[in-house]
């Protein structure tokens, strides 16, 4: 008989938030799969599990799947750990599961924390419908593409971001996504443990002073629908620049984009629109 795979959720900072099961499982497994084996070392040191374990990781995910799958045909049962929360989940996961379901072997999960979940909710932000975006794009103009397709998302949104993106990330969800209320999340069930709430302008000048350490949660205010339905039955040439620029700057816009998208819909410069306002202050 085929063995199982196990996806076992760690903790993603205080380790008294490791299951009775997860330890369990993990010491009744054939072998671990690890995303970066020296760190998984200490987890398993602390609990006292001598399980052997193998590395399995975002550069061979495709190669070590099928080598896993193998094994799991055998009638070996592997248990798969990321290097905190949940495998499959921003981490390496997804693949294994697709390999192993393809071949017909028994998946389940022991589940634990999710660094997304438990940020969203200690953000104040609503909680009732949510989307999660993991890491926005490396690449500016991909990652602005993504920022432009949530502009109209409802649902308040959990991004990931590392440390040293964070303020060309936020500058970016400024532009695209006007000043919305924000949450930062780091250090989650750790000591040191802060949640930051406030908008993403107020964010930008708050990191600009204390440098980001540590990865963050990202929780961002969804769009007001009532704005977007009324900005949608406007159309711009019933509307002075004044009042076009206004359309946008109600909807979230942060000037600067709104400016830019009244100059494209108009088949202006910018310059042009910006002194056509500078004319109606006057």
């Amino acid at each position: 008989m085929a063995g199982t795979l196990y996806l076992v959720a760690t903790p993603i900072g205080n380790l008294e938030d490791m299951t009775a099961r997860a330890i369990r499982i993990l010491k009744e497994a054939d072998l671990i799969a690890a995303e970066d084996t020296r760190n998984s070392m200490k987890l398993l040191t602390h609990f006292d599990i001598h399980t052997p374990m193998t590395s399995y990781h975002e550069f061979n995910k495709h190669e070590k799947a099928k080598e896993l799958v193998e094994k799991l045909l055998e009638g070996k049962n592997i248990a798969c750990i990321t290097d905190a929360g949940t495998p499959g989940i921003s981490d390496p996961g997804y693949e294994l599961v697709c390999y192993a379901a393809e071949a017909g072997i028994t998946v389940t999960a022991v589940p634990g924390c999710v660094a997304a979940t438990t940020a969203l909710t200690l953000s104040g932000l609503s909680t009732r419908r949510f989307a999660f975006e993991g890491f926005l794009p490396a690449d500016k103009k991909e990652c602005r593409d993504r920022i432009n397709e949530l502009k109209e998302e409802t649902r308040t949104f959990v991004i990931y971001e590392a440390p040293h993106r964070l303020l060309k990330t936020l500058k970016l969800l400024l532009e695209g996504l006007g000043d919305r209320k924000i949450s930062f999340c780091r250090e989650l069930t750790k000591k040191h443990e802060e949640i930051i709430r406030t908008t993403i302008s107020e964010g930008i000048r708050h990191f600009e002073e204390n440098a980001p350490k540590g990865e963050f949660v990202l929780c961002i205010e969804g769009a007001d629908k009532s704005q977007i339905e009324a900005a949608r039955q406007m159309t711009w040439q019933e509307l002075s620049i004044e009042e076009h620029m206004k359309m946008y700057l109600d909807c979230g816009m942060e000037k600067t984009a709104a400016m830019k998208q009244v100059a494209k819909d108009r088949g202006l410069s910018k310059r042009d629109v910006y002194q056509a306002l500078l004319g109606q202050e006057k």
